[in-house]
């Protein structure tokens, strides 16, 4: 790694966006993966780390080292593309990693989303370890509203349960905007992403109370406990839980892939992160409202406008701001962090 990309500053390492997909690369090469999937792959993981999304960033690589190790992943599977209807486009990931069949999907489902107004893409057999707002702005990009979700594996208990069922099920929402960067949410329907209580096991860290519960159900602050003994928890208590049993049926059964449950009995125990499907939903606003598209659109940004008179802050913001600042900056990785990630490339 050239030193004009990397600085170290005490125990930190900055690296900017070129380094950290050099980084990326490093690792997934060394591991067998495919050079297609290499790309796809770290165009997702540098994404995360550039926005401030620490528990979606480089950190993964270790998931994706071990679930390769664990014989959980396809690292040189060749997505199948099917155009099954007028309105759906299914991709076979055929075990392996998500962003490539993703990828390989996109430019059927911008064609059928736009011819038809509204179009379905449907992932199946693929290992899921990224953040679905990366997707998401693909489509906006494209001037197309986007909504997508994904079972995991049954980490999560329902609510007025104590033992793992569903997912945490992230729910991500995509709104198109000519200027600036669109209105974007990605969320886990559990209390918090599993990613962050994994980071917080890493730095030694209590979590919050809310989180999750131990292996008797009650509620616990050890993050080791919740993770392998009990059992993450839902937000807003029966919505969250509703919201991810509706995601466990759309992006499981419906588009004939595995619940989260499936999932975990599939892995057997190794810890490999989630096989199952994912659901893609992309809608065309020029074919509902015509040639008033852009009239019906500049309505959505007075709402905008009113949110942020009240001192409110619009989802995706931080992140934003977070992309401006690393382009700037470098993104800064604890030196435990970078030199696990060295290790991987050794």
């Amino acid at each position: 790694m050239s030193d004009a990309t990397q600085e170290e500053t005490g125990m930190d390492v900055n690296l900017d966006r070129a380094a950290l997909k050099t980084l990326c690369h490093e690792v997934l090469s060394h591991h067998g993966f495919s050079e297609p999937h290499v790309d796809a792959m770290s165009d997702a993981l540098v994404a995360a780390e550039m926005d401030g999304c620490r528990s979606h960033g480089l950190y993964r690589l270790m998931g994706f080292v071990a679930t390769l190790n664990n014989g959980g992943v396809v690292p040189d599977a060749v997505p199948v593309v099917e155009d099954t209807a007028p309105s759906i486009v299914k991709v076979d990931a055929r075990g392996g990693f998500s962003s490539l069949a993703f990828q390989q999907g996109v430019p059927e489902l911008l064609d059928k989303a736009r011819a038809n107004g509204i179009a379905i893409l449907a992932i199946n057999h693929c290992v899921h370890g990224t953040a679905l707002w990366v997707e998401i702005e693909r489509l906006t990009r494209e001037g197309l509203v986007a909504i997508a979700c994904n079972p995991t594996q049954s980490y999560m208990a329902p609510y007025g349960g104590s033992q793992p069922l569903l997912g945490t099920n992230p729910l991500a929402f995509g709104w198109p905007r000519e200027d600036g960067n669109p209105y974007v949410f990605d969320f886990a329907t559990s209390a918090i992403a599993r990613g962050d209580i994994e980071l917080h096991r890493r730095q030694g860290d209590k979590i919050p109370l809310g989180w999750g519960v131990d292996r008797q159900g009650e509620p616990s602050q050890d993050p080791t406990e919740v993770l392998d003994h009990g059992a993450m928890l839902p937000f807003g208590d029966h919505k969250g839980s509703a919201l991810a049993i509706m995601i466990e049926l759309i992006a499981g059964p419906l588009i004939g892939d595995m619940l989260s449950i499936e999932s975990s009995e599939h892995d057997q125990g190794k810890g490999s992160l989630p096989y199952h499907g994912e659901l893609i939903i992309a809608i065309d606003p020029a074919r509902l409202t015509g040639g008033s598209t852009q009239q019906h659109m500049l309505r959505s940004e007075r709402l905008f406008e009113l949110v942020k008179q009240q001192g409110a802050r619009l989802s995706s913001e931080r992140r934003f701001k977070a992309r401006q600042k690393h382009q700037e900056e470098g993104v800064t990785l604890s030196r435990a962090l970078y030199d696990d990630i060295l290790k991987l490339a050794s």
